[in-house]
């Protein structure tokens, strides 16, 4: 007998199909018919059994079949194709604002490892959740991401690196998302480890492992304390007496707390003075601000429920709400103690006309991702899937790169 094991992996039998769950958020399925060309079978949670057969020929054809599985890997929460981004893929992680790494020329460094959300905020910005738009999902490799985010530490040449897990939607839905962080502690240039989240995941236990694992804040997108408003914001029920359970324990453990609302004009413009000072009562803020306001800023691709302040209005009402209340609301980046430090080389200009190589669709309607010297480029209405297309590069701020067909 020959028996492959797996930690990413588990199997669950049904009628004529095998079902693979990865990572514990998607699956795709392997027929049995394959397996049984293979040999006899039987599959327990994470591993998976063949009779009369050698190891070495199992594993290689074995191999074969999760190749093929993973053309189908699929989105339990959101239905929708995965495309798992690993070492041995050859796809570079930056270049896009979907998913790897994003440097903006500053100590801060974001980690992307993941799409996809629990929830269906009526002003996300990237139109994430159950309900969104977005065709496909990506889901990073946690050594691959490690590897390639010390690669832009070295780079920099600083020791004060602000680590920032910032997904395209809700980064706890990432099982791999405790060893991620104690990967990155290890590194010894990494100062702050931060992490944004709606905070429906969180419970105790989950708090004191990523405490131990070596997170230093979290940033809890909490935008009301009235339910109502809360679930409305969020696009479906919010727990939010467990949210704010959790937001007054993240205080007493090793990691410091920001409650960082949207302020959505209409919505919760009552709730902002409430949210602050529940920051100040539970503890929020021990090295950082306790509140971070952020300004609902509409998007081209996102939901945009209302009109958005004007920056000056924004900060003016903010400053008055300070003097009526007597607590503070505006910060900036230097609070976070985030500075200017040289950012990675662009291979590319704005306006260089380049040949790329078609990668694999983005997450909007005829959305082609390619790739050349390193770095991926975005090229909305591509429809070849596949093969070399010249393009003019339309933006390359932070790296971040679109390009058109020529």
């Amino acid at each position: 007998m020959a028996q492959l094991e797996f930690q990413d992996l588990s199997f669950q039998e049904e009628e004529t199909k095998v079902k693979v769950n990865f990572l514990n958020l998607f699956y795709f399925y392997i027929d049995k018919k394959l397996l049984n060309k293979i040999s006899d079978f039987d599959v327990n949670t994470n591993s998976i059994n063949f009779e009369n057969i050698n190891e070495e020929s199992v594993r290689r054809k074995f191999h074969m079949l999760l190749e093929k599985g993973f053309q189908n890997l699929t989105n339990r929460i959101s239905n929708k194709k995965t495309i798992y981004i690993h070492k041995n893929s050859q796809i570079p992680l930056i270049g896009t604002n979907y998913f790897g790494l994003v440097d903006r020329g500053t100590n801060l460094i974001e980690i992307k490892p993941i799409t996809s959300c629990n929830l269906g905020c009526i002003y996300c910005s990237v139109d994430e959740g159950p309900k969104s738009r977005r065709k496909v999902d990506f889901v990073v490799e946690k050594d691959y991401i490690v590897e390639e985010f010390k690669k832009i530490v070295e780079f920099k040449g600083v020791d004060n690196i602000d680590a920032h897990i910032n997904a395209q939607g809700e980064p706890f839905l990432y099982a791999d998302l405790i060893p991620l962080v104690k990967d990155i502690d290890s590194i010894k240039q990494v100062k702050v480890i931060s992490i944004d989240t709606n905070g429906t995941f969180l419970n105790k236990e989950m708090v004191d492992k990523l405490a131990v694992a070596g997170l230093t804040r979290i940033n809890l997108s909490l935008n009301a304390l009235d339910q109502k408003i809360a679930d409305k914001m969020a696009g479906f029920p919010y727990n939010l007496k467990k949210v704010m359970e959790i937001a007054a324990y993240i205080p007493k453990t090793k990691i410091d707390l920001l409650i960082a609302p949207v302020w959505l004009p209409g919505y919760n413009d009552n709730e902002l003075v409430k949210l602050a000072k529940f920051a100040n009562k539970v503890g929020a803020g021990k090295k950082c601000p306790g509140i971070g306001i952020q300004s609902f800023l509409p998007y081209k691709f996102g939901r945009n429920p209302v009109k958005p302040l004007s920056l000056d209005v924004f900060y003016k009402r903010l400053k008055e709400m300070e003097n009526k209340h007597n607590i503070k609301l505006i910060y900036d980046k230097e609070d976070f103690e985030v500075v200017d430090v040289k950012g990675l080389v662009k291979p590319f200009k704005k306006g260089q006309i380049i040949e790329a190589e078609i990668a694999f669709p983005g997450r909007l309607k005829n959305e082609m991702i390619s790739k050349a010297s390193n770095r991926l480029i975005s090229i909305p209405n591509c429809f070849k899937e596949k093969g070399l297309v010249k393009i003019k590069i339309k933006r390359s701020k932070h790296n971040i790169f679109l390009g058109e067909i020529v």
